[in-house]
């Protein structure tokens, strides 16, 4: 499967191309500047330059899935936020459907679809864009899975999770390996095509925790 990672040069996007790869995909990076390609071109992975605060359409060329792992970052003003969390969001989807490219990945946050009670005052902004880009991505009709990962690290992967349509918050996190092994793993999982799953460390194997979703 052609798979296009938009995000690619980010924390979750450089581990997910690479376990895509090695899965037997073919990843698509996006990235935007000309100076990020040699190092996926070094490991045998295509890119494509594309902004999405422009016209990305032709990164669509060919395509059978989109992964949006693409984020503003935490030291990102507000502005900017929405700029690509949401706006670019919901222009990369918009775009799938043009394409006619059927299955689409956001990796969006916990939380993001429950109460704003629950959004601190911080990250209200933050969990806003993805809500709304999320909602935008469940009415496009496309084969969707809106992955909602709890607060990430960079420890290694343990491949122990807990996925599911609604998960007990608590001060659990989750490595970014374990995400980016969690979208390889979802990518044609049809139990998984139109719903919210939510993703924390636990103590089910990714299969297992894959399989337990009707």
């Amino acid at each position: 499967m052609k798979v296009l990672v938009i995000g690619a040069n980010g924390q979750i996007g450089q581990r997910l191309v690479k376990k895509l790869k090695d899965a037997g995909h073919n990843p698509k990076a996006m990235i935007r500047k000309e100076e990020q390609k040699s190092k996926f071109e070094e490991e045998g992975i295509e890119t494509v330059l594309g902004d999405l605060e422009e016209d990305f359409s032709h990164a669509y060329e060919g395509v059978d899935a989109v992964v949006f792992t693409a984020g503003s970052g935490a030291q990102t003003p507000k502005s900017q936020t929405k700029v690509i969390d949401q706006n670019g969001a919901i222009k990369a989807v918009n775009e799938a459907g043009k394409a006619g490219t059927e299955r689409f990945i956001m990796v969006s946050a916990l939380l993001a679809n429950r109460s704003t009670e629950l959004w601190s005052e911080p990250m209200q902004h933050y969990y806003e864009a993805k809500s709304t880009a999320d909602e935008h991505l469940r009415k496009s009709g496309l084969d969707y899975t809106v992955l909602m990962p709890g607060r990430l690290t960079n420890d290694e992967g343990t491949g122990k999770i807990e996925l599911s349509e609604e998960i007990e918050v608590d001060d659990r996190t989750i490595t970014r390996d374990d995400v980016a092994s969690v979208i390889v793993a979802i990518l044609d999982e049809e139990s998984t095509f139109g719903k919210d799953l939510e993703l924390l460390q636990g103590e089910n194997s990714i299969e297992e925790a894959i399989n337990s979703i009707n």
